[in-house]
């Protein structure tokens, strides 16, 4: 395999139960997460946590300096792993995530976290359009329901279509359990 990092994105206390923003199956997520994070650790391989904040106080979640908006201690970052901080949907948008890959000369990324519809979608085909190859842990990412035209769309199917977008043209999208096999 090409020299992979692995990329969580946004596993946030506000998306987890008690927080501002709960998702579904935000624990089950970070559980695979985990899961991920340890063998990457264990064989030495770049980790990259992504963690966005709200630039005002008034947002609805990630309020900045809040207990929310703080990476969730399942996955929370060691010392030396690097963290991008992100006012945007697309991790790569001013940030500094493009330099970190390249500088550890990182040609694939394993992505998971949150939101599946939004952050997920947006960093994995904002890499794949820079270069990288993508894989993407369903499993190990997480939504909630959404409503568009009054019509209630239930976190699995938003799910669903969007692993089934990026699968369709922009990332391998595979179990957690095939991933772990792959690296």
């Amino acid at each position: 395999m090409k020299r992979t990092a692995l990329v969580l994105i946004d596993l946030q206390n506000d998306y987890f139960k008690g927080g501002d923003w709960e998702l579904k199956g935000t624990e089950e997520a970070a559980d695979n997460a985990k899961r991920l994070l340890d063998k990457f650790r264990e064989k030495g391989d770049q980790v990259i946590h992504v963690r966005h904040e709200a630039i005002s106080s008034e947002a609805p979640f990630f309020r900045p300096d809040s207990e929310g908006a703080k990476i969730h201690e399942k996955v929370a970052p060691m010392p030396g792993e690097p963290v991008v901080l992100k006012h945007q949907i697309n991790s790569f948008r001013d940030t500094n995530l493009k330099e970190v890959l390249k500088a550890s000369e990182i040609e694939s990324v394993v992505v998971c976290g949150a939101m599946s519809h939004m952050c997920v979608d947006a960093v994995t085909r904002a890499a794949y359009d820079f270069g990288y190859t993508c894989l993407v842990a369903h499993d190990a990412c997480a939504t909630l329901d959404l409503t568009f035209g009054g019509v209630k769309v239930p976190a699995e199917y938003v799910h669903a279509a969007f692993m089934a977008a990026l699968d369709f043209a922009y990332a391998d999208v595979k179990s957690t359990e095939q991933v772990l096999d792959l690296i």
